[in-house]
This record gives structure tokens, sequence and C-alpha cells, in this order.
């Protein structure tokens, strides 16, 4: 069994928009090097500054050395059939996999993690950096932050790992089966392995506890190792998976109470690598003005925050069937709502008729959004046969969610109310609460003023 270890600098910290400006390879056969490579590569691009002062690398020094498409073959050769081996692994993985294919090669290999390693054979140190645990174990570090110096002094920690691995731990981390050297270096294997494969929400945190990242998922277990696996070159990937220390999660019964659960966590901790719920806005919403003719209008079109919706909708078709039901309901005008011509309508209340009468109705169709807002539970399957799920929908507004007996008879809607646990409303929730009514034929609708409900007629 050989080993590549392998180091490298580059102009920035995910691969989709960086280069690499060095490498070195060392082939270590497990008792000592048999093979070294080093070169400079040209990243085809400006090093930044504060990366120069950092590893001492300048654009001048680059501007003579090989593109990596011209050093490919020769590094997919020292890589091929070893393990691949390096500093917090995954950074380096990742640019090597990523510019080996953009040069025509398919490179996978198995890994190991000397960081991870670290923390298995010599616990207990205040921290795995390369340069403090080197210290630590008093390995020199010539020429730091260089791809030549790293790797030499990533290479003797290595063998101080083979010779400190008494219990077998880097053969557990080799076995196929092992995601070990699949997660972040400092996110303990236990985190991950307490991982259900249910539905619900997860937290990473960095080392000081702290939430850096929420989601939701059908499968726990599945949804965090996809965020580990893989080599995703994009920015938020490689910059968020290295603070990453902690996974903590929540089980929900499912899928909706995941997403509902979610987006609450999300408001409520805003955390730093969050983004989509952050900027959710609803998509259509029903419009009241007034035209120059002095008419009230309600329309359908797309929300902005420059004119607040009267009632705000997921997509255009429940925001038209919302407004068809009040032309019919109210007897509104079918073109002063933009749904057809004025001769369809069957009602006096029309432009054709008195301002006044007209907009009052309008008004009063309003206002009947408010006063025949369902109340209503969703009822589903809960974590275990002895519960039922709840999320109820209070006039119109999310009021909670939770767990109710399976077994409790003749329970009324208020006692069910009572039983959930209260969250705040948005319009993200209610579209995901609409949506999911559309949806599912498997959910059971218990409207406020329906028959209670029976652990005899589930």
């Amino acid at each position: 069994m050989e080993y590549a270890i392998v180091d490298i600098e580059t102009t920035g910290g995910y691969a989709a928009g960086s280069g690499i400006t060095e490498i070195a390879i060392l082939i270590h056969n497990g008792e000592s090097i048999v093979g070294k490579y080093e070169t400079l590569i040209n990243p085809q691009r400006r090093i930044p500054r504060y990366i120069e002062a950092l590893t001492g690398i300048s654009d001048e020094m680059v501007e003579d050395a090989p593109a990596f498409e011209d050093v490919a073959a020769k590094i997919f050769n020292l890589l091929s059939g070893r393990i691949f081996v390096a500093h917090n692994v995954n950074f380096d993985y990742s640019f090597i996999k990523h510019f080996l294919e953009k040069s025509g090669y398919n490179y996978t290999a198995p890994k190991l993690c000397t960081v991870r390693m670290a923390r298995k054979i010599f616990p207990g140190m205040l921290t795995y950096s390369l340069g403090k645990l080197c210290h630590a174990l008093n390995i020199p570090v010539i020429n730091r932050h260089r791809a030549g110096g790293d790797a030499e002094a990533t290479a003797v920690l290595f063998s101080k790992l083979l010779e400190g691995d008494k219990d077998g731990h880097i053969s557990m981390m080799l076995k196929k089966g092992s995601k070990e050297q699949q997660l972040p270096p400092y996110v303990v294997k236990e985190d991950f392995d307490k991982l259900p494969s249910s539905p619900g929400i997860y937290y990473f945190k960095d080392r000081r506890g702290k939430i850096i990242y929420i989601g939701k998922a059908k499968n726990l277990r599945k949804r965090v190792l996809s965020h580990f696996t893989g080599t995703n070159p994009q920015a938020q990937r490689q910059h968020f998976l290295r603070y990453i220390h902690r996974i903590d999660f929540e089980v929900c019964s499912t899928e909706l109470m995941a997403l509902i659960l979610e987006a609450v966590e999300i408001q409520r901790v805003w955390p730093q690598y969050n983004r989509a719920i952050k900027r959710f806005e609803p998509k259509y919403g029903l419009f009241l003005y007034e035209d120059l003719n002095g008419f009230a209008r309600l329309a359908i079109g797309k929300f902005n925050k420059s004119h607040i919706p009267v009632q705000i909708f997921s997509n255009r078709v429940q925001a038209y069937n919302r407004l068809h039901y009040l032309v019919k309901k109210f007897g509104l005008c079918y073109e002063l709502c933009f749904m057809g011509s004025c001769d369809n309508c069957r009602d006096a209340k029309c432009k054709k008729h008195s301002q006044e009468l007209y907009n009052k109705v309008v008004m009063q169709a309003v206002a009947s959004l408010t006063h025949e807002a369902p109340s209503y539970c969703i009822i589903e399957n809960g974590r275990s046969n002895d519960e039922y799920s709840c999320i109820l929908v209070d006039k119109g507004i999310f009021f909670g969610m939770g767990y109710i007996s399976a077994h409790n008879d003749n329970v009324s809607f208020e006692d069910i109310k009572q039983q959930l646990k209260n969250y705040p409303s948005t319009d993200y929730i209610m579209c995901l609460i609409d949506k999911h009514r559309e949806g599912c034929d498997k959910a059971r609708i218990i409207h406020k003023h329906e028959q209670p409900l029976s652990a005899d007629n589930d």
C-alpha cells in the first residue's frame, strides 16, 4: 500500500473560482518517502495580494511555470493507485479532482485526512492546525505555506501517525463502508453516526457551538452526508465545510413539519450560510387599487414590495381560483377584475351601475378573505404508532404544530390547539401548507367545526 501525500497552494478557497499556484506530491510506502514531485503552476489568473503575502508566491514567479493541464498527466500518474493523504484532505482533493477533470482525467481515490487521524491517535490537542500540531509533536516545518515545506511536514506527521496508531484507526478509516474521510476534518464521527434515516432538521455548528447552517431532510443521515460527499467546487460548500465542528438534529414525523421547522429556526437564528429562505418572497398576490374612474379593482399580479397584497399565493392558479370565487360569490364585474368582458356579468354590481355600490361590494369581498379564512388541522402519521402529527391553521394563519396521542377519543379542535407548540407564521410557511394540502391525499384535514378526532375514525 502506497500513499500520495499532497499539498497545494492556491489563489483562493474554492476550486471553481480559484487556481493552483504550486503542488507537491510525496510518495510514501508506509515506512518512508520513496518519491517526490514539486512544481510551481501558472494559475492563469492574478494572485491576490494577501495570498502572495502568505505564501510568497507572486505573479512574476509563476509567469513561466506550466499550466495545470501541462502537468496533469504527470500528476494523474503519480496519484493513481495510491491513497490520497493531506492535512484537511477534502480541500486539496477537491482542487486536484476539479483540475484533473478539466484536463480530461477522471480521478477518484481513497482519502486520509491527517487532521482526522491526529484527532483519533493524538487526542486532547488544543488545536490541530498543521503548524501548531507540528510544534506540539516537535516536527520541524521548513518553508511554511509553501507546498513543498508543508508536504514534508505532513509526511513526517503521517509517519508518526502510522507509528502511533495502536488501535487500528487508520485501517478503520480506509474500510469501504466507513464515512470517516468524507466528513469535514473537525466533525466527530459519533455525531454523524447518531443521525437517523428519518425526516427532520439538522444544525451545523462551529467550534464555539454557534449555529452556522440549518437544513431540512426527508432522510437526515442521507441528506447530511450529501453535504460532505462529492467534490462540489463552488464557494459555499468549500467555505462553510471547514467551519463545521458539530452536528445536531431534531426528528420530525413528516417532511412538511421539517420544512416548517427549518423556516422557523432560520428566522430565529439567522445562520451565516443559509440564504434561500432568507430571500423568500410570495410569488403572486391579490391586489386592491382604485382606477382613474374611481372604481375599486381586484387584480392578480406578481408579488412586489411596493404594493401590499390583500392575500398572497404560491402559484398563479391558486390566485385566480380565489379571485374567481370572489367574483362569483359577490357578483363582481368580470371586466374590472380582468377576467373577461362585462357582458359576462350576471349581477347589477358592475361598472355599468353605481360606483359607490360596486366599491362597497368589493370591500365586502376583501373583508370576507379574513372572516372566511379557514381554521383546520392537518393530521398525519406521527413518529410512532402511538401518536399523530398535527399542523394547525387558525383563521388562515399558521398557529403551530406538534404531536397528539393516537388513543384519545373525541378530541376537539380546541383540545388539539392546547397540545401544540405555537410558532410564528410567515407567508412562506403558509405557502408550504397550502401546497401540501393541494398535493397530499394521505393527510386528513379536520376543520374547526367538524366532528372531533377519534381513535376509531383514523
